[in-house]
Parts: C-alpha cells; structure tokens; sequence
C-alpha cells in the first residue's frame, strides 16, 4: 500500500484503538477505523501521575479511546495520548462506535433479506444514510422517529426502505433529552385550582412533535415542575418556552400571578 493512499487521523481527533504491543517506552497499537494503522502510545501520554507499571493502565487486546497528538503521512507515524481524553468523550466515542457497528448489522441484515451482498446493501442503504443524517445509525434512529418516509427522502429504494424498517422496528429505541424548571403559579379567586388545573391542561395539551412529552408535577404549592423530553435539546427548549407561557398566561387571564426558575 502507497503512502499516499492510506487515509490518516486529524489531529485532535478522536479514534478507537486495539493495544497490540507494550514495550517499555510505551504501547503501540492499532486504528481501529484507519485500516488498523499502527500508532504509538508513549508512556507519557499514558496518565498525568508517574506511570510504574504500564500494563495497570492499558493491556494487550484492549481496546481504547485515544487522541492524536501527531501525524507524520510520509512514515505513517502516529503519536497518541490517553491523558488527554476526558471521561465524557470516551464515553460518546465509545457510544458512536457501537451505534456504527449495530448500523452496520442492521444492514448485513439488509443484505440477506434483499439477497444481496453487504457490500451492495452499503452502496444502496448506507451512502444514502451517511449522506443525509451523517451516519447511518442516525438515519435509523431518524425513521424510527418519523417513518420510512425519510429513508425514501435519502434516496433509498421503498422496497429496501420497507425491508429495512420491519428490521429495526422494535429493536432501536429513538434517545430523549430531559430539561425541567419550576412554574411558579399563583391564584386568589375562589376558582383558583380550576383555573391552575386549566394552565396545566392547557401546557401540556399543546401539539408536540414525535417522541416528544411535557410532564406537570406538584412539589408543593405554588410550585410546581414542569418536565419536556424530546429528541434534541432544540427541540425540547422550543416546546418548555410555549409550555412555560401558555401556563402562565391562564393564571394571569385570571388575575393570578405566574412565573418560571429554570433549573440545570
């Protein structure tokens, strides 16, 4: 293989790697998503505290998260570090690997239904997906959500859109996101309670999109917690807005008083 065709990390950029050798200087290992390409992890990147023995940190037949530091084409040299990868990007780094993998069975299994070859499953179902939702485990997710209408969209065949839809029917589930905040609700009429049980009715009645859901729950008098789950943080900040407001206008209407404390 030509130095110039092998296709090489950025960096900064974040990569899952199999340990292949430790040596006393450090770990090589290979790029699991770069035609396993061989990368060095020095002992120094191994942990910000003094690294006695390198097998407590990282074995042989492992798998890991790591970031480039370095990349030289003209050798294929790779230098990497696992000090550097915080916690939560090793937990979404490993996340998006196994969404891409179960992406990728869900089209093997494609391919048997459509009794063709993975490869040609791929040119017909994956590029599509990649293309439009960035990848295809998001693409999935995408027509779980809104329906094979979407794969069709993309460019995917019906047949293969329908085939591919009875597959992951009941085997994907579509991730929310949660944001809440307090209402705090004030009514002296004598009517006071039908005119907050009509705010609430009123909040949580309003039309949501797919997947999407506002709770009301009493924390105690005059506050109350008000709870939007949706696909995306967009979305779910959009739907508490109208929520908040429309809540807050049926006091108000009433000569009450209304107001919102967001909370993390």
């Amino acid at each position: 293989m030509s130095v110039e065709s092998v296709i090489l990390p950025e960096p900064w950029e974040l990569i899952l790697a199999t340990v292949v050798r430790i040596v006393p200087y450090g770990a090589y290992v290979t790029l699991d998503e770069y035609d396993n390409a061989e990368g060095l992890l020095h002992i120094s990147e191994i942990s910000s505290r003094w690294v006695k023995n390198i097998r407590d940190h990282v074995k042989e037949g492992e798998k890991t998260v790591l970031k480039v530091l370095r990349v030289d084409p003209s050798k294929i040299h790779i230098d990497l570090s696992l000090r550097r990868v915080s916690e939560r990007e090793r937990r979404a780094k490993l996340l998006q690997w196994k969404q891409e993998n179960r992406g990728r069975k869900f089209l093997d299994m494609a391919a048997k239904k459509m009794e063709t070859s993975s490869e040609q499953a791929y040119e017909t179902i994956g590029v599509p997906l990649e293309n439009h939702f960035g990848s295809i485990y998001s693409g999935l997710e995408k027509a779980i959500a809104e329906g094979e209408s979407v794969l069709v969209k993309s460019g995917i065949p019906l047949e293969s859109a329908e085939i591919l839809m009875a597959l992951i029917k009941g085997k994907i589930r579509v991730p929310q996101v949660k944001i809440s905040g307090i209402l705090e609700l004030k009514s002296n009429k004598p009517d006071g309670i039908s005119i907050l049980k009509k705010a609430f009715t009123k909040a949580m009645g309003l039309k949501k999109p797919n997947n999407a859901d506002i709770k009301i729950s009493v924390i105690g008098a005059p506050n109350y917690r008000i709870q939007v789950l949706a696909e995306s943080y967009k979305v779910a900040e959009n739907l508490l807005d109208k929520a908040v407001k429309s809540a807050i206008k049926i006091v108000e209407d009433g000569d009450g008083e209304g107001r919102f404390i967001r909370k993390p």
